[in-house]
């Protein structure tokens, strides 16, 4: 998935500059039926799971599938439990080859974008895929 933007432009593209601003934070104390019901209505992937308002995990709809189903929860298992931790990220003014290399080397199809302990983006493949193609 590492790609090479620097056919792309002369000058450097933040990931700010082409990040999702669609993202939705839930606390960790918050069930997993209501995490993916969350993501049923806003039609979301992800969500980033918060402890004391920081930023600590996300929950993906495929971590839904698989943890629930795989582990036999109940849907009354608590985010914290089923998300994926400790959380890697990426500062909304890394520029975009840093962020493509990094979901390639940790495996990771979306990358939280942090802002002094807040949640401001998200970025994934077909956010890259865009900027690819307009260029």
């Amino acid at each position: 998935m590492s790609m090479n933007f620097s056919n792309h432009t002369q000058q450097k593209t933040c990931v700010r500059d082409i990040m999702n601003n669609s993202v939705i934070s839930i606390d960790s104390s918050v069930t997993a039926a209501n995490a993916a019901r969350m993501m049923e209505y806003t039609g979301i992937g992800a969500v980033i799971v918060l402890e004391n308002n920081l930023p600590v995990g996300i929950v993906t709809d495929r971590d839904l599938a698989i943890k629930i189903t795989a582990h036999s929860f109940p849907v009354s298992t608590l985010v914290r439990r089923i998300m994926s931790s400790p959380l890697i990220s990426i500062d909304p003014t890394s520029d975009l080859s840093i962020a493509s290399d990094l979901m390639s080397t940790r495996n990771v199809r979306k990358l939280p974008v942090i802002d002094d302990d807040k949640v401001v983006g998200i970025l994934t493949p077909s956010d890259l895929l865009k900027y690819i193609t307009n260029y």
